[in-house]
């Protein structure tokens, strides 16, 4: 019988994998087994921070909101603007209301005198 040169499909999956983790230091880019586990990681890794990256962002935007208000006034809070505003039926989320906060403080404070009356 003659002899069947085997391997092809195993290294094209290797190659892919390889591929994959080029960038990263040392043995992680080199041996294989550690090739597999650095990228099974790092998927696990982009996963899990992209849904911590939403909750991060809703943060900072909070953050900014609330700075922002709490700078008019010290008795108005953040929970109390939100709370006006959607008893006055005003759909801005708090990403743009974030950024009109940064741009245009001027806009959010009449934002905030409009739903107050």
């Amino acid at each position: 019988m003659t002899r069947i040169r085997r391997g092809y499909t195993a290294r094209r999956r290797r190659t892919k994998i390889r591929l994959f983790t080029s960038s990263f230091r040392g043995a992680h880019s080199r041996l294989t087994r550690t090739i597999t586990q650095q990228k099974i990681r790092a998927l696990v890794s982009a996963h899990r921070d992209r849904s911590r990256q939403k909750r991060d962002f809703r943060r900072l935007w909070i953050t900014r909101i609330n700075a922002a208000i709490r700078g008019r006034g010290v008795s108005y809070s953040y929970s109390k603007f939100i709370h006006d505003l959607y008893k006055s039926q005003l759909l801005l989320n708090r990403k743009i209301l974030a950024q009109i906060a940064i741009s245009n403080k001027n806009c959010l404070y009449m934002i905030s005198n409009e739903i107050i009356k």
